[in-house]
């Protein structure tokens, strides 16, 4: 099983990091590999949604189940799709409280003005024959994912 763990410190808040990444129809938009996105269920705590990868000659889809903490957490399950396996973990933590001179209420940590980001994916595929194929595309996606929606975030939010 291969595993990713990737991490950075922004200068958005876990509230906007959150809702590019629970944004799954705009995947097509800023991920290069990904040729189609849909939200196949809504569920009272997350979603059910299936990606569309097409990258350098490889076409597969996969589905997860997504349990969301809003703000918070994104917790991904594979339902279907070419893995044995498959799992991951967006977590979004503030890093400094947002500051609104003269107000004596407390402001939600989830609209602090900067917030460090983990992603982590562990996946297996379920054959040696879709290993060979898929993996070094998959591979390259799952390295390259969180530094997407950095990039994303600069678009949606602008330059911090």
């Amino acid at each position: 099983m291969k595993h990713v763990h990737k991490s950075v410190l922004l200068w958005y808040s876990p509230r906007e990091m959150y809702a590019l990444v629970t944004a799954v129809e705009d995947y097509p938009k800023f991920l290069p590999w990904c040729d189609r996105a849909e939200v196949l269920q809504s569920h009272d705590d997350g979603m059910s949604a299936r990606l569309h990868i097409a990258f350098a000659g490889v076409k597969q889809a996969f589905t997860t189940r997504n349990v969301n903490e809003p703000g918070r957490t994104v917790r991904m399950q594979l339902v279907d799709g070419p893995f044995s396996q498959l799992e991951g973990t967006w977590l979004f933590t503030p890093l400094q409280a947002p500051s609104k001179p003269g107000a004596d209420a407390p402001v939600d940590p989830l609209d602090a003005q900067a917030c460090k980001v983990e992603f982590s994916l562990k996946y297996a595929f379920s054959s040696r024959s879709l290993e060979l194929v898929i993996s070094p595309v998959f591979d390259r996606i799952a390295n390259t994912f969180i530094d997407a929606f950095v990039k994303r975030a600069e678009q949606v939010y602008g330059s911090r």
